[in-house]
């Protein structure tokens, strides 16, 4: 089922990423990672459809945000990222999916590992938590390129200061601020050991990047002790579409 929804807000999160508010008057609700399908027609009648993770906690507002990256190579991310509007409408698709989701009633620890763009769902995750008012332990680690690409980091700064049982680490892959305590590099097992729960806590684990960094760092949390059947993961292909 398509739904109509209205662009009441637009907020650059990166130089090529933007964060798109929707007013869904029928939205049914959705669970913090869900996405939707979002379908684009053009003047032609030609139309894309691309699948975005949702990257809004659940509201009484019928409100649905999404973050878009924008792709050299893609069809849709250009108009969403440069030319919609306030007032644009957008067809909608959704909410998908339900094994890669955090509910409110989860307890346990929690541990979030991004790459890049993968931090949209799990930034639904962690809104959803603050919302919810839950005490579930999170860590979020965050594998990005270089400062200027990442998404929420103020909110994520105001997030942790408010509660310490949330805590971020990012892990820079090319360019580290100077006040970085680890030099630029990928994730690793040091890394992984640092920054994540350890195995005898039963975490719950949600990864989600580009297909590559999900296969490593799923490997990783495996050699850790963490069993995989406490891993969950979600995909994006170098288009950005999910998989």
């Amino acid at each position: 089922m398509w739904r109509v929804g209205t662009v009441v807000a637009l907020h650059d999160e990166t130089t090529t990423a933007r964060t798109i508010t929707l007013e869904v008057p029928d939205w049914p609700g959705h669970i913090a990672g869900q996405h939707v399908d979002v379908r684009v027609t053009a003047p032609d009648g030609y139309s894309a459809v691309r699948s975005y993770s949702i990257a809004s906690a659940p509201n009484s507002e019928r409100r649905v945000e999404i973050t878009v990256e924008r792709l050299p190579n893609g069809e849709v991310s250009p108009y969403l990222t440069q030319e919609v509007a306030v007032g644009d409408r957008l067809e909608l698709r959704g909410p998908v999916g339900g094994w890669f989701v955090w509910r409110a009633e989860q307890t346990e620890p929690i541990q979030l590992i991004a790459g890049g763009a993968g931090i949209v769902p799990l930034m639904a995750m962690i809104r959803s938590r603050a919302s919810a008012g839950s005490i579930a332990p999170f860590r979020l680690l965050y594998s990005v390129r270089e400062p200027r690409a990442v998404f929420y980091r103020d909110e994520l700064h105001t997030l942790c200061d408010q509660d310490r049982s949330l805590m971020v680490t990012y892990a820079y892959t090319r360019v580290a601020p100077m006040d970085s305590p680890r030099p630029p590099g990928r994730i690793n097992a040091p890394l992984i050991a640092d920054a994540t729960w350890p195995s005898n806590l039963a975490p719950t684990c949600y990864v989600c990047g580009p297909t590559s960094f999900v296969e490593s760092a799923t490997d990783l949390l495996g050699a850790s002790g963490i069993g995989r059947d406490k891993i969950r993961t979600e995909r994006f292909g170098s288009t950005g579409e999910r998989k």
